[in-house]
Formats: C-alpha cells, structure tokens, sequence
C-alpha cells in the first residue's frame, strides 16, 4: 500500500514539473530568442512588414509557445510531438535569419548573435527530444 502511495505522489510531482513549463531552461532560451527576434527585425524595411519580418517573429514565437503547450500534454509522445514542432520552427527561424543577413536587412554581429541563440535553442530540444525517446 505504502507503494502505491509513493508512486501516486511522484506521479503528482512530476506532472506538476512537467506542466510548469516556465522551469524548462529550454523555454526561457527560446523566449530570450523570440525577443531577440523581435529586436533584430524591429529595423526592417517597411516593405517587410507582412513579409520576412513576419515569419520571423511568427516562427520565433512558435517555439516557446510549442514547448508550453506540449508540457501540458499527459504523455512524453505528446510532450516529444511539440517538442519537434518547436524543432522545426527554430530552423525555420535559422533559414530566415541567415536569408536575412544575406540581403542586408541583418547586420553581421546582430545576425551572428541571434543565429548563435537559435543554434543554442535547437540544441537544446534535440537533447530533450532524445531523452524523451
């Protein structure tokens, strides 16, 4: 009976860590990228605005939003799903900042600052993804 006990009571911790996404150090990278996204992309050309400058912070909001919505799921399956929905919008992101730097609108250091982030960012949820597997 004590058994029962202590795995309910684990089961109750960890499904509270679990859904406290706001303790993933993953999520509070890819808000400090999704910030720096917007800082970077706040001196587009205007012609931008709909555009490239657009899919960038859509992209870069993705990530931490993917990461908190899949820390609520019940199962680790849920949780690896979102996880590498995160995954892909960061390489988008990446895709988008290196195109940027490309036709002017990043400078070199902002550029290389922000991709050293996203390079953190996805780094760290693989690492998570492959735990979870």
């Amino acid at each position: 009976m004590a058994r029962i006990g202590l795995l309910l009571e684990w089961q109750m911790w960890y499904s509270f860590i679990m859904n406290d996404f706001r303790k993933l150090k993953v999520w509070t990278l890819s808000m400090e990228m999704a910030r720096e996204t917007y800082e970077a992309t706040r001196e587009f050309p205007v012609a931008e605005r709909y555009g490239l400058q657009s899919q960038m912070r859509r992209a870069s909001v993705s990530v931490p939003s993917n990461i908190a919505e899949g820390s609520s799921r019940s199962t680790d399956n849920d949780f690896r799903r979102f996880l590498t929905i995160a995954r892909g919008s960061a390489f988008e992101l990446e895709s988008q900042a290196i195109l940027s730097e490309q036709i002017g609108f990043l400078e070199p250091p902002t550029g290389k600052h922000l991709l050293q982030t996203i390079w953190r960012c996805q780094a760290m949820l693989s690492k998570l993804i492959q735990s979870l597997d």
